[in-house]
This record gives C-alpha cells, sequence and structure tokens, in this order.
C-alpha cells in the first residue's frame, strides 16, 4: 500500500495531486487497518509521521538531483552506515562537502518518485523503515528509466533529533531467479 503517492516531483518542481484524505489521516488509517507500526513511547506516532514525509521529500530530491535541498532534509548520524544499491562494502560517515554534492548532482539527474512503507518499527530511541522507493530518472549516462529500490533505513533519536544512522538499498524490487541470484553472488 503507497502512504505518500500525494506528491510526486516534476522537474525540480513538486507536484500535489489530488488527494481525499491528509498524509496524517492516511498513515493513522493503514496503521489501524494493518497494525504496520509498532511502537512504544508516547509521541512516537509524530516522529514516525515526520520521519516518512522528510524520507520522502529526500527520496524525491536526491532523484531530482537537487542536492541542496537534499542536504538541507538529511540528517545524518556520526557514524552513518550506507550500503549501496550497487553493491560492494558499506560506507562510513559521508562526505557533504558542495564538491561532492555538485558531483552526485551530475549523476543524478531529472527524476522523482514515491515512497512506499511496507513496514514500520518504533521502539525507545530507534525507528526502523522497511519501504520501496519507486523512483525513476537519469543516472550517470543513462536515459531515464526506472531506478525502485528496496531500501531500510534505521533513525536514532539524539535528543530530540532524529538522525538517520544507516542505509541499505538495492535494486531488487523485481523477484529474479535462483541463477540470476548465484550471478550476482559471483560477481557476475
Amino acid at each position: 500500500m503507497s502512504l505518500f503517492k500525494s506528491q510526486t516531483v516534476r522537474g525540480d518542481k513538486p507536484v500535489h495531486e489530488a488527494a481525499t484524505l491528509s498524509r496524517q489521516a492516511a498513515l493513522a488509517m493503514a496503521v489501524a487497518a494493518t497494525g504496520r507500526v509498532a511502537h512504544a513511547a508516547p509521541g512516537s506516532d509524530a516522529a514516525l509521521l515526520a520521519i516518512i514525509r522528510r524520507t520522502q521529500q529526500q527520496a524525491a530530491a536526491f532523484m531530482a538531483g537537487d542536492m541542496t535541498r537534499w542536504a538541507s532534509l538529511i540528517r545524518l548520524d556520526d557514524d552513518f552506515t550506507l550500503m549501496q544499491p550497487f553493491g560492494g562494502s558499506a560506507s562510513h560517515g559521508f562526505d557533504d562537502s558542495p564538491e561532492h554534492l555538485a558531483e552526485l548532482a551530475r549523476f543524478f539527474r531529472n527524476g522523482g518518485g514515491t515512497l512506499e512503507v511496507e513496514k514500520s518499527y518504533v521502539s525507545g530511541d530507534l525507528i526502523v523503515l522497511v519501504m520501496i522507493e519507486r523512483q525513476h530518472g537519469e543516472v550517470g549516462s543513462l536515459p531515464d528509466q526506472n531506478w525502485s529500490l528496496r531500501v531500510t533505513q534505521v533513525y536514532r533519536r539524539h535528543g530530540s533529533e532524529w538522525l538517520l544512522a544507516h542505509r541499505h538499498a538495492d535494486p531488487l524490487v523485481g523477484k529474479i531467479s535462483l541463477e540470476q541470484a548465484a550471478a550476482l553472488a559471483r560477481g557476475e
């Protein structure tokens, strides 16, 4: 079920499509109907809603190549880890220099997308989002195409602020065969 399909990005401008329910009302109804959110602390629903909203905005800005907006929305923990959808070892920390952001803006362009929250967990000082980022864009030298990802993000609370501590993303949104998985595992 998509919780936040009311905002997409075309070019560099958000386009809000008509919706009969507010985002908060839709999430509250989805939680009540499916029990997809496990939470332990009062006020955690508000924190969860804010993180989901911010995550949607971050994903759309990133695929659009709007790294200035993306950097203004993202709050990374000091020990942030990233397992990139292109594979390889996990990276630690993030280079938020203007040069690196400009490099990212040249690599990811003219895209947009939506977020589908599959499951979320709130427990004490941690929030976990399990989601599908349904997105498209021009990446590297490739023309616009589908770049949807399966994503798990872990947020950790520091005082009143929630920081992204870990992100794991992969492009395996569609099922693949055992043989294809084996080839990937072999590095082919």
